[in-house]
């Protein structure tokens, strides 16, 4: 079995964001960039799946400059085969992504595609759904819980009511949430392997898709500063700010 994880560099979700003056974006210099965390269990349980004796090779990518490298070489390191970079500098949308995971998916003809529910930049929760509906590929979204068995893939995924189990037909699309798996740390012996492995560099270009992007960030903002709080007297003090300033009840 093979199993293809996409991954995506992003700001380290322990770095305090800072939003450019002129509300354009966020402000990268200097920022610490990472996998992202969802990304991050997504190749962790392809790393357990194959220690199981499931999977034969995990195959990495990820799209961007040359810095999206680091990145695949951390994959590398906690336990993925080897490594591919589509290599562009625009700013893509997820239905680009989503597009050019196809091709990789027509070349590669993985069996399992797993991958982050959602990035901590954007979040907008679609390129796996979308690579799905473009391949044709059944999907289960949210996953907690991922078990194969012969052909066939269970998943049980989170939901508003509780747990619902899918099965689905491999090949399959599966999205990591946060309580599949804890991720590992990658030892310094791993690192090093992982400077060895394959990695591979694409042009976006040669795939063919449009890559002009047709979502337009207007402005970014920092969250509202939290203001003080205020000593009540009483409970019938308490409730009157409640419904009268909160307008919560």
């Amino acid at each position: 079995m093979k199993i293809l994880v996409p991954v995506k560099r992003a700001i380290d979700y322990n770095v305090k964001v800072r939003v450019k003056a002129d509300n354009s974006a966020v402000d990268l210099t200097n920022a610490k960039m990472s996998i992202n965390p969802f990304c991050e269990i997504a190749v962790e349980e392809a790393v357990r799946l194959k220690e199981k004796g499931v999977a034969t090779e995990i195959v990495v990518v990820s799209i961007g400059d040359k810095s999206c490298q680091e990145q695949i070489r951390t994959a590398l390191a906690l336990g993925a085969d080897r490594g591919l970079q589509i290599d562009t500098s625009e700013s893509l949308d997820s239905l680009q992504i989503a597009k050019l995971l196809k091709k990789v998916v027509e070349e590669e003809s993985p069996d399992l595609v797993i991958l982050g529910k959602q990035s901590i930049d954007s979040d907008n929760n679609q390129t796996g759904q979308m690579l799905a509906a473009l391949t044709g590929m059944p999907q289960g979204t949210f996953a907690s819980e991922v078990n194969i068995e012969s052909s066939k893939v269970k998943v049980t995924r989170e939901i508003d009511g509780g747990l619902q189990t899918v099965e689905l037909n491999l090949p399959a699309v599966v999205t990591t949430d946060l309580r599949l798996n804890e991720p590992r740390y990658a030892s310094l012996p791993n690192i090093m392997k992982a400077k060895r492995k394959p990695l591979d560099v694409k042009s976006a270009a040669d795939f063919g898709v449009e890559l002009t992007s047709n979502v337009n960030v207007l402005k970014v903002e920092p969250p509202a500063q939290r203001s003080g709080g205020v000593k009540v007297a009483d409970v019938a003090e308490l409730v009157d700010k409640l419904k009268n300033e909160a307008k919560v009840i």
